[in-house]
C-alpha cells in the first residue's frame, strides 16, 4: 500500500513537471537553492519551517548510516531510503513549482 502512495505521489508530480504552462524540471531544480534560502529567511511564505525541518530530517536520513531497516540486508535495506527519496525528491519538485510561479507573481 505505501508503495502505491509513493508511485502515485511521483506520477502527480511528473504530470504536475510536464503540464503546459507549469515550470519545467530545469527550472524546478534551479530554484530550489533559492526557494531554501527565501524560506530561511523568511521571505517565501509557502514553505513554513515545519515543511524546511521536515525536508533537513529526510536528507539526514538519507545520508545517515543509522536506518530503520539496515542496509546491509540486500534488496531490503535500500527500499526505505529509496522511499525517503522519492518523497524528497517529489516535495521539492512540487514546492519550488509553486515558489517559481511566486517568484513570477513577485516580479509583477
Amino acid at each position: 500500500m505505501v508503495k502505491a502512495g509513493r508511485a502515485a505521489a511521483t506520477w502527480r508530480a511528473y504530470r504536475e513537471v510536464s503540464k503546459p504552462g507549469s515550470p519545467g524540471l530545469g527550472a524546478r531544480i534551479r530554484a530550489v537553492p533559492r526557494m531554501l534560502r527565501a524560506a530561511i529567511k523568511g521571505d517565501y511564505p509557502g514553505m513554513t519551517k515545519g515543511k524546511l525541518a521536515m525536508l533537513g530530517m529526510a536528507v539526514a536520513y538519507i545520508v545517515s548510516p543509522i536506518d530503520v531497516v539496515p542496509d546491509f540486508l540486500l534488496g531490503i535495506g535500500v527500499v526505505d531510503d529509496f522511499g525517503v527519496f522519492l518523497w524528497l525528491a517529489t516535495a521539492l519538485l512540487g514546492e519550488s513549482g509553486q515558489f517559481v510561479d511566486w517568484e513570477h507573481d513577485r516580479r509583477r
